[in-house]
């Protein structure tokens, strides 16, 4: 790349610089390689997990980002600065790869860093910000995963901005994805910068485990709830919407780490939060119970909701262990998710009346049972397994 066309493209940058408009009005789909293969990605695994999800069903389903996470590129940049993929995980390149990916009807995604270097110690984009955008337009590249690891004392809003400007000056549209673990409140800044942005640390398979800087999904999810002081019932959910998504990271549905109803819930409070919907799981080699949750398309509709709100937490009482979640929806219904946060199997009454600001009377829908349940009434009593949810859409009763 000459010199003086990156010098050209970066002077333009300010009078074009923003984010590509409308994408992602709803919370982005798709599978990342790093929760399950972390550094031991290669271009077989990534085909195969495409032909799997056209054969399952979860392209179909919506799940059409497909993101190569760290450490697919070489441990050096070319002789021109270039980044280059890692010749033996990937012998085809990236382009051939983007290519069929997009023949399968996927969108191409990809990881890189901020800083000086990735987190597993390759290349990073600081500095070659443009001249790596134009190589991911090449490439065919439809969404960014940007990192934060070895940033040194850059500003985290500058940073992203040059990134963002980059990526709009090479001309191919991209979800720009700011995986900034929540350190300098990106949601304060981003909108205008990215289409969603970390909240957190990474996550790992555990309900509410700690080890470093990851956490189970438990301690996250109380995160999105926590995060802001005096911003009302729904935390962070102010500063989400169409276009522009708090993101508490990838899922963990059907990793060992978590129980078959830990999964169950991980995936459905992270619906009704809004949040994006990335599987962390190997989808060549899933349990079927495991696919039924990844795709029931009442949950996923929760999600994907044209409205685009992110759910809050509306009570959380420790003494009768549960924890009640609700989400605004399109045509005047709501969907509420009911936790048993207890070690043990409990009884769970949902009492309606409790769950301000909803009003009025509503017929009940359980979503996981599939079955109608009654109306809002009366409160609801089920048996609920450790760990485990009901979850409901709430349609008004016309009267």
């Amino acid at each position: 790349m000459k010199k003086s066309l990156l010098l050209f493209l970066a002077l333009c940058a300010p009078a074009l610089a923003q984010k590509f408009p409308g994408l992602a009005l709803t919370p982005p789909m798709g599978w990342n390689s790093w929760n399950t293969f972390a550094n031991n990605i290669n271009e077989a695994v990534v085909r195969e997990t495409a032909d799997a999800m056209v054969a399952n069903g979860m392209r179909d389903a919506g799940y059409i980002y497909i993101v190569i996470d760290d450490a697919w590129e070489r441990k050096t940049r070319d002789e021109k600065g270039n980044l280059v993929a890692d010749p033996e995980k990937f012998p085809s390149g990236m382009k051939a790869l983007g290519d069929y990916l997009h023949a399968k009807g996927f969108k191409f995604g990809i990881h890189s860093c901020a800083g000086t270097k990735t987190c597993s110690g390759y290349p990073g984009g600081r500095g070659h910000e443009f001249q790596d955008a134009l190589s991911y337009a090449s490439w065919g590249v439809d969404y960014l995963k940007y990192d934060w690891c070895e940033h040194g004392t850059a500003d985290a809003r500058e940073t992203y901005k040059t990134m963002r400007d980059a990526l709009y000056t090479a001309g191919r549209p991209v979800v720009f994805s700011l995986c900034e673990w929540g350190q300098n409140k990106p949601w304060e800044w981003a909108t205008d910068i990215g289409h969603l942005w970390r909240t957190t640390g990474d996550i790992y398979d555990s309900y509410d485990g700690r080890k470093s800087w990851e956490m189970g999904w438990k301690r996250i999810l109380d995160l999105q709830y926590t995060l802001v002081d005096s911003n009302g019932p729904d935390g962070l959910g102010k500063f989400a919407g169409p276009g522009h998504w708090n993101d508490p990271d990838m899922l963990e549905v059907g990793n060992e780490g978590l129980t078959f109803a830990e999964s169950r819930a991980h995936f459905s409070l992270w619906c009704i939060i809004a949040a994006p919907l990335i599987a962390g799981n190997d989808l060549r080699h899933m349990k079927p119970e495991v696919h039924a949750i990844l795709t029931n398309k009442e949950l996923l509709a929760i999600d994907q909701d044209a409205l685009g709100k992110q759910g809050f937490r509306q009570l959380a009482d420790p003494t009768k262990h549960i924890e009640v979640w609700a989400k605004e929806l399109s045509n005047k219904e709501w969907a509420v998710c009911a936790l048993n946060t207890s070690a043990t199997a409990e009884d769970i009454t949902v009492e309606w009346k409790r769950l301000w600001p909803i009003e009025g009377e509503y017929q009940v829908r359980d979503i996981w049972a599939k079955k109608a349940v009654g109306d809002t009434t009366k409160p609801y009593t089920a048996r609920v397994d450790s760990h485990d949810v009901l979850l409901f859409k709430l349609t008004p009763i016309k009267k």
